[in-house]
């Protein structure tokens, strides 16, 4: 149904690992591995490339989740009931997004890291530490479970890019987590996304498997290494990936929008 170079698939490949390394150390993969596919393969309609999307992030999300599990605190049942209202958000959002219109997306996307960006640099000392040892008041998790699970599981479905940076954000603000722990919850959270996203947009015909299947190998690879250097480096480390990854993803977007 759709042709695509050997060369191009590749490139996308490539593209892949990266978005998984970030992925996994900092969420946010979606916001190279999204245009790049807009842009590889610039015929394909916007859910095809959404469900594309999808099929692949799953993959490193994952494997990112599984070594996070294995070696930072995160509150596993807690994590688990933000992702199940993320997958009820997510399957939501994906319902909707045959409607969205190719052309808003590139704005769209880059008016979401402007605004993380400000936010981070703001904040110098965000999620640089936990709140003290101590039981999460059941109205931060409630919280946690509107924003965090239905609210940006809706986003993912709809859209996606930069899923995993905003569930980040969220879980440190909200449950005062420092971000290697909140990367690691934020990893579950975003597996149950794309699973509910997933499950739409394959009952929809809208996944190039022959796509995806090949980028998924290389963003599960990027995932599992993006996930061990954030665990060895600490929350500091994943700061500045942060920083450096939207302003170098601002930079494109702007010159894609305005430059050509």
């Amino acid at each position: 149904m759709h042709d695509i170079s050997l060369t191009t698939l590749l490139l996308l490949c490539l593209a892949a690992a990266a978005a998984g390394w970030i992925d996994a150390v900092v969420g946010g993969g979606g916001l190279l591995q999204l245009p790049a596919l807009l842009v590889g393969l610039p015929h394909v309609s916007p859910a095809y490339v959404l469900g594309t999307n999808k099929a692949v992030a799953i993959c490193g999300t994952a494997a990112a989740a599984v070594s996070y599990t294995r070696r930072a605190p995160i509150d596993l049942r807690t994590a688990f009931r933000i992702g199940l209202a993320a997958l009820g958000g997510s399957l939501a959002g994906a319902f909707f997004a045959s409607g969205i219109d190719s052309a808003v997306l590139r704005p769209l996307i880059m008016a979401i890291l402007l605004g993380v960006l400000v936010f981070v640099l703001v904040r110098p000392g965000f999620g640089a530490a936990a709140a003290a040892a101590g039981p999460v008041s059941r109205r931060r998790v409630l919280t946690a479970i509107l924003v965090a699970g239905l609210g940006i599981g809706f986003y993912d479905g709809l859209i996606g890019p930069g899923t995993g940076t905003f569930l980040v954000l969220a879980l440190a603000g909200i449950l005062h987590m420092d971000l290697v722990s909140a990367s690691g919850t934020a990893k579950i959270v975003n597996v149950c996304t794309n699973v509910g996203a997933l499950v739409t947009f394959s009952l929809q015909g809208a996944v190039l498997w022959q796509v995806a299947l090949p980028m998924a190998v290389f963003n599960l690879g990027g995932g599992a290494v993006g996930a061990r250097m954030a665990l060895k480096r600490g929350s500091g480390f994943v700061r500045w990936v942060l920083v450096v990854v939207v302003l170098a993803l601002l930079c494109k977007l702007g010159y894609d929008e305005w430059g050509a």
